[in-house]
């Protein structure tokens, strides 16, 4: 199994305050950039926005969304406009998810879970693999969430697993019973075969 904390109860600042220190970390101990994934959704820009408060050398951040809605950069539902709204103007780099890009080892993947067990937008329609040979796939949920009915892009299990740590942050007590099934293996979700598939350290925030 893999090496899952658990922080219980953590505010938006508590964790930009973790994020902070490994990014602190691991842009002390290199001279090159730092490349990290983060999540979509409603849930991470708020602890983003409290993250760019630190001061830190951004101009050596290169941010990758873990997976984005198939829609122009300027509409309401994409990921990588967001993210780019919000890391450009400190001085990192955006990448927009392709699948023409070439996917590099990441410092840190930061993800969300959906109560579905969904991670990127690994949905379980989509059956994703341990040893899928694509690192980036398009690919259309079913059911098409009501908020975001577009098909999407995400990165897959093996390219999120190509990382130095993992970090989950996830609201709710339903989502945290399906976290629970999943880390103790009593499940077959994404989530559950990411985290079977993990070697690194894991984190949870609730």
């Amino acid at each position: 199994m893999p090496d899952i904390t658990i922080i219980e109860n953590a505010s938006d600042e508590r964790i930009a305050e973790w994020l902070e220190e490994q990014l602190a970390e691991a842009l002390a101990a290199t001279e090159g950039p730092l490349t990290i994934t983060v999540p979509g959704g409603s849930t991470p820009f708020p602890i983003i926005a409290k993250l760019l408060e630190a001061d830190l050398d951004w101009s050596r951040l290169v941010v990758w969304p873990g997976d984005d809605r198939i829609v122009p950069e300027d509409h309401h539902a994409s990921n990588a406009g967001k993210l780019r709204a919000l890391f450009e103007p400190a001085g990192a780099e955006v990448v927009t998810l392709t699948i023409m890009e070439q996917v590099p080892h990441f410092d840190l993947a930061w993800l969300g879970m959906g109560a579905d067990g969904h991670i990127a937008s690994l949905f379980p329609n989509t059956d994703p693999k341990l040893d899928e040979p694509r690192s980036i796939i398009r690919l259309t949920p079913d059911p098409l969430p009501p908020e975001a009915p577009f098909d999407r892009i995400s990165l897959t299990l093996p390219a999120i697993l190509d990382s130095d740590a993992i970090a989950f942050v996830i609201r709710g007590k339903d989502k945290r019973a399906v976290f629970d099934e999943a880390a103790g293996g009593k499940s077959d979700l994404p989530v559950a075969r990411l985290l079977a598939g993990a070697t690194q350290p894991v984190i949870c925030f609730t």
